[in-house]
């Protein structure tokens, strides 16, 4: 274990705190208890380094650090205090003295805590884990559910029944095998069957794909089919349809987008001198956020599937589970609750595993100059609402602010800044309204979920700004 300065440098120029990297200036001193408790939520999201001695805000530079001068003896105080062993190394950098502290992941299945309290970090905040989350770290070391079997005991020729394997090889893009033996080897290869010498087992994971009909297997695995309900007006008072999927969730995924915006809400719009309808919202914000509710729902939820609730004038589409992402960090973040099925979903050219999803639907969102999404985690679910066009003059306060922060987000994550000018032309105004997006940006700062790129720039006019976080 040697940190070198140009390792320090390499750490410096990341694009933001990751779950890896923590930065704190600490040029005096830094705080016992404060140091416990960033080795305990940074071991319990894999471990990482602590770094003291360079400023956490772009472009970080090294302004050294006079804290813990005795390294041995803040170790032993360290172990006792937390309980397990954080290596702690001193670097000269050339530009002051830099302190490491290399902070090794939780054990699998377990979680740290300091004095009864299971921390993580959120944005800048040290903050308790939620119970949904610590559910989930102690069930690592149960068998994953998807893994489990569906059905057991069936004959080959039962399970080309059962499974919609034609559409498994054309989202694959592979020819289809000319012989059963070898549709059945693909499958065991993808690890979605297993032989015995009972015959063959259906894994849930294959199931839950290419199920030609979920209501031909157990209840747990039927209940998760996506539901669809869609009301009469802004509210739940009056249904007009309530109907739930059979199919799979990859086999069956186009006709899932397709009859959601079959039955969204249409709206007459000029365009060139031509009248022609518009859906409330465009298919590829649907495509996207239905792919990401269908693999990251948390499956050991029972009682609870995808649902897709369509309003007169908004679309809500929400999953089982708390997000393991906070919501303010979706456009940036990215972690899959269920690998394996993101990875194939993947693979079928269904969903991108980097986190681009959100990405695409946000910039879909403003270039069709709607209001930005509302990302929520209520009891035991994440849920996402998409909105029909509304003028920024109709937009309340809440509404502008969040389209201002994704809108930093994005261009943050698009490595440029948010300017007023940038804002502006998110909501397709003209120069004259200059001032009410100067308002929406205080507000926004205000509420600290953005700051300024570079606190010293004084000049309104060539003001940018970043989210709090980068």
């Amino acid at each position: 274990m040697t940190t070198t300065p140009e390792q320090i440098d390499v750490w410096r120029s990341a694009v933001s705190e990751d779950q890896q990297l923590e930065f704190k200036e600490a040029k005096t001193q830094f705080g016992n208890d404060k140091l416990y408790k960033y080795c305990v939520a940074l071991a319990n999201e894999g471990g990482g380094y602590l770094i003291l001695g360079i400023a956490d805000k772009p472009p970080r530079p090294v302004v050294g650090t006079s804290a813990f001068n005795n390294i041995v003896e803040m170790a032993e105080k360290l172990f006792i205090a937390i309980g397990f062993r954080v290596d702690i190394e001193e670097v000269m950098h050339p530009d002051g003295r830099v302190i490491v502290f290399h902070i090794p992941s939780r054990l699998r299945g377990s979680a740290y805590h300091l004095g009864g309290k299971y921390l993580m970090r959120s944005g800048e905040s040290l903050v308790p884990m939620t119970e949904e989350r610590l559910r989930s770290i102690f069930a690592e070391g149960a068998p994953d559910w998807l893994e489990g079997p569906a059905i057991e005991g069936i004959s080959a020729e039962n399970v080309i029944e059962i499974l919609d394997t034609q559409t498994f090889f054309e989202l694959l893009k592979l020819p289809y095998p000319s012989s059963r033996a070898g549709v059945l080897e693909r499958l065991m290869q993808e690890q979605l069957i297993d032989q015995a010498a009972e015959g063959y087992t259906i894994r849930r994971l294959g199931a839950m794909i290419l199920a030609k009909s979920l209501r031909k297997f157990s209840f747990d695995i039927s209940r998760k089919a996506p539901r669809v309900v869609v009301y009469s007006g802004v509210s739940k008072v009056k249904t007009k349809l309530d109907q739930t999927g059979d199919k799979g969730y990859a086999v069956g995924f186009q006709g899932l987008v397709d009859f959601v915006m079959a039955q969204l809400p249409q709206k007459e719009v000029i365009e060139n001198a031509l009248r022609k309808e518009v859906k409330l919202v465009p298919e590829i914000t649907v495509r996207e956020l239905l792919a990401n509710a269908l693999i990251h729902q948390d499956f050991m939820i029972k009682g609870m599937s995808v649902m897709i609730e369509i309003y007169s004038d908004r679309i809500d589409i929400s999953n089982p589970g708390d997000p393991i992402v906070p919501v303010e960090r979706f456009i940036d973040g990215y972690q899959s609750r269920n690998g394996r099925m993101a990875d194939i979903m993947r693979r079928f050219s269904i969903c991108e595993e980097k986190s681009s999803g959100i990405d695409n639907v946000i910039l879909a969102v403003e270039g069709f100059q709607l209001p930005a999404p509302d990302f929520r985690h209520p009891f035991k679910r994440t849920s996402v609402t998409l909105f029909g066009h509304q003028p920024f003059e109709d937009m309340d306060r809440e509404a502008r602010v969040r389209a201002c922060y994704q809108h930093c987000c994005l261009q943050y994550v698009l490595q440029k800044s948010m300017t007023n000018q940038t804002l502006r032309e998110r909501f397709k105004l003209p120069a004259n309204k200059s001032e009410a997006i100067s308002r929406t940006i205080r507000d926004a700062m205000q509420l600290n979920i953005i700051k300024l790129s570079d606190s010293k720039q004084i000049s309104l006019r060539y003001r940018s700004y970043v989210p709090l976080w980068a």
